[in-house]
């Protein structure tokens, strides 16, 4: 594990140490700061707190962790937000740094944080979540630490819009109106099944109206959240208005089928030569493992460079080096694709090679799909629009 966000309350989180938004003075009041002692204990808690006296903002003070399932509780000063115009952004990230400054001195394998100042301080969580993460990648370039971020309620922080405008509007038309046509009848399926007909079998296009008005029927008849999806019905109710057009357009667009070739003429071809079990089996391609090592060398990354980048930590990476049969998770294929930063088309082939393929009916993969077409290869970002839609994290 390298970094995940999670939805709880992090006084019930396992790691070397936690991070509590402190007071700045030796006391504490509400919100996360009353938690964190309230689960350690808050007489033995507040007796180290003042030993250590005032803190910074932005600073940090280390305690034992006395009742919480962790070794340290790291005190850091959150700001109050003032509307933004008081450096508050950058006291926030300061406090994340200066606690993985810390968390290095100390030798520390794990760190839970809050959203830090998000509580009665008021900063805004879209921020601190896009703040926290960006530090977070930046310091698990150069180190080694699981990094899990803590939320305890399940507000939505509406990201898309401040990572990437569009992710919502391909989301919908990948994926909403994919389940829509899965779940109340393909247009496609009637008209390419029409199409081969009046080609191939002479049937009428009239017929191959009468399909697709029946599966607009059966959309109209459906329940309200059919009626919820207007391309849909709109690209049915179109096709009325072709009828006139669709007989030419199916034989102009489809080949005629060559004519039948004689029986005579069939004996006397040579039977197909069949290829044996082992034939086949020597000429399976190189597998998913060798592929990634194979794509790292031609793009000249280093093994580094490329695991951090998909999110998976040194143990992970050198069990895939070590086995050439090692057979990926999806997330994991799709993490290493996106820090080898393919193309759509080499991503295809790179999942094909562990058994995957990117579904229209799964949103994590429409979302991933969506940042490798345009380029967008952060996976920290991509992790945080696939929180944002309750998906599972990559790496």
């Amino acid at each position: 594990m390298a970094f995940q966000i999670v939805r709880n309350d992090i006084t019930k989180i396992t790691a070397d140490a936690i991070v509590n938004t402190a007071n700045p003075e030796p006391t504490f009041m509400a919100g996360t700061d009353a938690a964190v002692y309230m689960a350690a204990g808050a007489e033995k808690l507040l007796e180290a707190r003042s030993k250590i006296g005032p803190i910074e903002e932005g600073e940090v003070a280390v305690t034992p962790a006395f009742g919480l399932n962790a070794k340290y509780i790291f005190h850091t000063v959150g700001p109050v937000w003032q509307g933004g115009g008081n450096n508050e952004k950058e006291t926030v990230r300061k406090c994340y740094e200066n606690c993985l400054k810390k968390a290095v001195e100390l030798n520390i394998e794990s760190i839970a944080f809050p959203l830090i100042s998000t509580g009665v301080y008021g900063f805004p969580k879209a921020d601190a979540l896009i703040i926290a993460t960006s530090v977070f990648s930046e310091f698990l370039s150069d180190h080694e630490l699981d990094i899990t971020l803590a939320v305890f309620d399940n507000e939505s922080f509406e990201l898309s819009g401040k990572i990437f405008a569009g992710v919502n509007e391909y989301i919908d038309e990948h994926y909403v109106e994919d389940k829509s046509l899965e779940e109340y009848g393909t247009y496609a399926a009637a008209v390419s099944g029409a199409s081969y007909n009046a080609a191939g079998f002479g049937m009428a296009s009239d017929e191959a109206i009468d399909a697709c008005e029946a599966v607009e029927e059966e959309a109209v008849e459906a329940p309200a959240k059919a009626r919820e999806k207007p391309r849909f019905a709109d690209r049915l109710r179109g096709v009325r208005g072709k009828r006139s057009h669709m007989r030419d357009d199916v034989l102009k667009s489809v080949e005629m089928p060559p004519p039948p070739v004689s029986a005579e003429a069939m004996a006397k071809a040579p039977a197909p030569k069949k290829r044996s079990l082992d034939d086949v089996v020597k000429n399976i391609t190189e597998t998913w493992s060798e592929s990634l090592l194979r794509l790292i060398d031609e793009k000249g990354y280093t093994d580094v460079e490329v695991y951090k980048r998909a999110n998976v930590d040194r143990k992970h990476f050198s069990k895939i080096r070590s086995d050439k049969d090692y057979l990926p998770k999806k997330k994991t294929a799709l993490a290493f694709a996106l820090a080898l930063r393919l193309n759509i088309d080499e991503a295809k082939d790179f999942l094909g090679r562990a058994g995957f393929a990117f579904s229209p009916s799964s949103k994590t993969d429409v979302i991933v799909q969506y940042f490798i077409e345009n380029e967008v290869y952060n996976i920290m970002t991509i992790n945080l629009a696939l929180y944002e839609h309750d998906e599972p994290l990559l790496g």
